[in-house]
């Protein structure tokens, strides 16, 4: 088994994100990766820190053609693997357009092109992990007949393994949810070639779960804030302004309603974190809190008993100005706001009107099977 990473695993460059991507770098280490693309992602945390991480977690990082400010490669250009009689020749690039303060990406053609002049004879099978957007690794793949295999992302969607003249191709989306399975044969790669998606049924492997669990003791005692989680500022730019006031505020005007949210799953949000130790996780904090990062909401694990829990503001939105001035209308309409958190990765069956029916509550004249925006009659 060839173990390769297209590119893109780190969140951002956030202190929670180095974390967590520290941490996805020891599980593959773990498992015996035998190389890691630089992707966006990646090359934004720049050359120094890319190079720090390969010492500290044994990770191979390639790219054949990121430079830094002196010229020279970030990360080794390829490796070549004696694997079940084959060598195969693992070549890493990144579009140019990823280009970062300090990193110099190469046009990839003629990078590889170049790279395959001067290994000739040296391997038998050629896989490109092409951090690329679709139009660009599809241009590539037609203008590489070299290559045996070009497997690159992200993409909105996962593209099962597919021929571009001679060459394989397969794209995969973000996240690390799907694996590309190539089959490689000694007459070349298998028409049985797939896209796998990870899912909670596979069996679960007991090094990988005490890396989980050394990130998760990791995340207790840091008790990184939203601040330092680096979702705030993407969460923001979407908002109304206002501040939280807390589910509490609702009970005095809304009773009924906050009887049935008392009752609801999203009340216990919290408690399903913290039964699988994932409550000082920044990226579970989002959906599972009430105003993650806003002002009166929830700061941290340690900080924010009060704001934990899918709360009446998760959907609803800030509504201290509503406390205050029930004339004044909650900002968000709720039904909009379901699937920022039940979107595919998080809620698979997610549909809104069979999901509206467990906390239904509230209507909107002609509308009782939605729901209602607050401070509407």
């Amino acid at each position: 088994m060839l173990l390769l990473d297209a590119g893109g695993a780190p969140g951002g460059n956030s202190e929670y994100q180095q974390t967590r991507f520290e941490t996805i770098l020891r599980g593959e280490s773990a498992m015996g990766l035998h190389a890691h693309n630089l992707g966006e992602r990646e090359i934004a945390l720049g050359a120094a820190r890319i190079r720090e991480l390969a010492g500290k977690t044994g990770v191979r990082f390639i790219s054949a053609n990121a430079r830094d400010s002196e010229g020279r490669l970030v990360a080794t250009e390829s490796e070549i693997i004696q694997m079940a009689g084959l060598r195969v020749a693992v070549v890493g690039i990144v579009s140019p357009r990823y280009a970062a303060a300090g990193i110099k990406i190469d046009e990839p053609q003629p990078v590889i092109l170049k790279w395959i002049d001067s290994n000739k004879g040296h391997y038998d099978t050629l896989v490109v992990l092409a951090y690329l957007p679709e139009a660009e690794l599809t241009s590539l793949t037609q203008a590489l007949p070299e290559a045996d295999m070009v497997v690159g992302g992200p993409t909105g969607q996962s593209i099962v393994p597919k021929k571009v003249g001679p060459v394989w191709m397969a794209l995969l989306r973000a996240k690390g949810r799907f694996l590309v399975e190539l089959l490689v044969e000694i007459a070349g790669v298998s028409d049985r070639s797939s896209v796998v998606e990870v899912v909670s049924s596979l069996n679960e492997d007991s090094t990988q779960l005490e890396n989980i669990s050394r990130y998760q003791n990791e995340l207790i005692e840091r008790d990184f804030n939203a601040a330092q989680s680096g979702f705030v500022t993407a969460l923001n730019s979407s908002l109304e302004s206002g501040e939280v006031a807390g589910s509490e505020s609702c009970t005095s005007c809304h009773a009924n309603d906050s009887v049935i949210w008392a009752g609801s799953k999203h009340a216990h949000a919290w408690e399903t974190l913290q039964t699988r130790n994932f409550h000082a996780d920044s990226y579970c904090q989002q959906c599972h809190t009430t105003g993650f990062g806003l002002t009166g909401g929830f700061v941290s694990a340690k900080q924010s008993n009060d704001r934990v829990n899918v709360g009446c503001e998760s959907c609803h939105g800030p509504s201290l100005a509503h406390v205050r001035e029930p004339k004044t209308k909650t900002p968000w309409l709720a039904k909009d706001r379901c699937v920022r958190c039940h979107d595919h990765e998080n809620s698979p069956k997610f549909v809104l009107a069979e999901y509206w029916s467990r906390i239904r509550h509230g209507t909107v004249a002609g509308h009782a099977d939605l729901p209602a925006r607050a401070g509407v009659p």
